[in-house]
Formats: C-alpha cells, structure tokens, sequence
C-alpha cells in the first residue's frame, strides 16, 4: 500500500506525515520514544503522546508494523513487506529477515476452543556485537 492511500484513509496531518517519513528512514526498527526523538528534530513541539496514538493508528491501517514481544518494548517498522525479524536477546535489536521463512497457515492448525488468525514468526538469537565468535551460541 502506498503511503498517500494510507495517509488518505484518516485526515492527513503534518506530525502523521513525517512520523511514517521518519520511521520509513531507517531500519533499526525504533521504539515510540526513540521514533519521538528522530521526530522532535523536525516538529519540536510533538508530544510524545501524540507519536504514540499516531503509531497505533498507522499500524492499524497496516501502514507500519508493530513489533510485539512479552516483556519488552514494542518496536516499529516502516517496512510493511513480507517479512520476518531477529530479535537479539541481549540487546533487544531487532533485524529483519528480508527472504521469507515459509509461515505455517493459521486455517490448517486446529486447536478446540480456539480460532487462530494470524502467525508470526520470530526468530531469537545474539548479534554479532553481542556474540561477536562466528561459533557463539551455536554448539559448535
């Protein structure tokens, strides 16, 4: 979806606008606050309240992605291509994995009591500055 559709799906704003700019930037995949940061250098004014009802509403028309793990930090990508992520354990930067691991059909998994609609996939690990060894976690 291009982003002049998505943006014309709700009021077009300036903050909207340069926040998906900003986001769309980089690859780093950035937290609420640290995407506040990289925008008060164009709208010093933007509340941090604002870049986080802006992010919500961007990833629920599916403009962005919202990356959700438990206990951590929900991060945000600009990338809205099919694709997976790799999450370091220790640092909690997250990569993307640009050739798609082939994701099971949520139709073709039965589970009684229970209707699943959507997979992810999200693969755990150490990057290389965390485990800079080319055999760090890897057994050998």
């Amino acid at each position: 979806m291009q982003k002049d559709t998505i943006l014309h799906q709700q009021r077009v704003t300036r903050q909207r606008t340069i926040l998906l700019e900003e986001l769309r930037k980089v690859s780093t995949h950035p937290t609420a606050d640290e995407l506040y940061h990289m925008v008060r250098q164009r709208l010093p004014r933007i509340s941090l309240g604002t870049v986080y009802r802006n992010l919500d509403l961007l990833a629920e028309q599916g403009a962005i992605c919202r990356i959700e793990s438990a206990g951590v930090s929900k991060r945000f990508d600009g990338n809205i291509r099919p694709h997976q992520h790799a999450r370091c354990q220790n640092c909690g930067r997250v990569l993307d994995i640009m050739l798609p691991v082939p994701v099971p059909n949520p139709r073709d998994i039965i589970l009684p009591g229970f209707v699943i609609t959507a997979v992810r996939l999200e693969f755990d690990g150490l990057c290389d500055a965390c485990c800079p060894q080319p055999t760090c976690g890897r057994g050998d």
